[in-house]
């Protein structure tokens, strides 16, 4: 019994993107070059002083500080792989921010590794890399 035709042809994602690519430009044509980074960077990264406030000891003097929630936020990204790839950069980039240096990073990225495996953990440091070439520092 010979499988039925693929509606969605040879390459059933490419497929899906021009889908959606169509609908995007005739719902807004700007829409039709919109990307994931794109609006990632809308965000810009929050100054050391509005890290230390929002999730830092301002609030909770008892409790985690800035860096270390960062870092705690990043391991749990690393771990979800490539469909956080956005919120992996932003999170890196905050991170840096609150004073993470990037050996502290690259560890975090690594211990995260043993949970999410090797390649969660080769994007995360791809997307870090990336992200600290933007560092000013």
């Amino acid at each position: 019994m010979a499988d039925a035709p693929n509606p969605f042809g040879d390459n059933p994602f490419a497929a899906m993107m021009k889908a959606g690519q169509e609908l995007a430009r005739a719902l807004n044509p700007a829409l039709e070059t919109f990307t994931p980074k794109g609006f990632e960077s809308l965000w810009p990264t929050m100054p050391r002083a509005a890290l230390d406030a929002f999730l830092g000891k301002t609030f909770n003097p008892g409790g985690l500080d800035a860096k270390t929630r960062l870092l705690l936020t990043l391991a749990g990204l690393t771990i979800q792989g490539a469909q956080a790839e956005p919120q992996i950069r932003l999170t890196v980039r905050h991170a840096r921010e609150a004073g993470a240096s990037r050996q502290e990073i690259a560890e975090t990225i690594a211990m995260a590794g043993l949970f999410g495996g090797v390649p969660a953990m080769a994007k995360a440091m791809e997307l870090a890399i990336e992200a600290m070439g933007e560092d000013k520092a």
